[in-house]
């Protein structure tokens, strides 16, 4: 190693952020502001689909889960607003959005695309039997993942 190798700041790529409108995924934002270096650059990423929403629309207004453009458009508002939590823990952040189903997939895919370091959720609890034959998002993210994973759980 060269002397100039030594001093060389490592590389990484974006942390994707994935953001549901929901109380834990805002935290696992927060969370990764206290246990990551922040000043890098991170996507927050919404994932969507028509009918089966699969997030919690950040501004509560009512719209058509049926129609694709308006469930689109709720996402982007919901990714821009996770962003803006991203950019207040201190990185450089942009809303994203996927159409895709099953979700984890739609993660696992940007992920790839955007050649992320990190992809940051919060783990929501599944109980009962569907709980459990369901899985979780976070559980199909860690095994299919060829990143990292922090999976932030809601407090105690």
């Amino acid at each position: 190693m060269s002397t100039g190798e030594i001093g060389a700041k490592k590389s990484f790529g974006p942390i994707l952020f994935v953001y549901d409108g929901s109380a834990l995924a805002a935290l696992a934002i927060e969370r990764a502001g206290h246990e990551l270096a922040t000043d890098r650059d991170a996507l927050t990423l919404c994932v969507w689909q028509p009918a089966d929403v699969g997030f919690e629309p950040v501004n509560k207004r009512h719209f058509d889960a049926d129609a694709a453009n308006e469930v689109h458009q709720a996402a982007e508002e919901t990714a821009a607003f996770g962003a803006s939590l991203a950019r207040n823990a201190g990185f450089r952040a942009q809303g994203l959005t996927t159409e895709a189903a099953p979700t984890w997939k739609g993660i696992i895919q940007t992920a790839g695309a955007h050649h992320v370091s990190i992809i940051v959720l919060g783990a929501h609890r599944h109980t009962g039997v569907v709980g459990h034959l369901l899985g979780t998002v976070a559980a199909s993210v860690v095994s299919h993942a060829s990143c990292s994973v922090l999976v932030v759980h809601p407090e105690s």
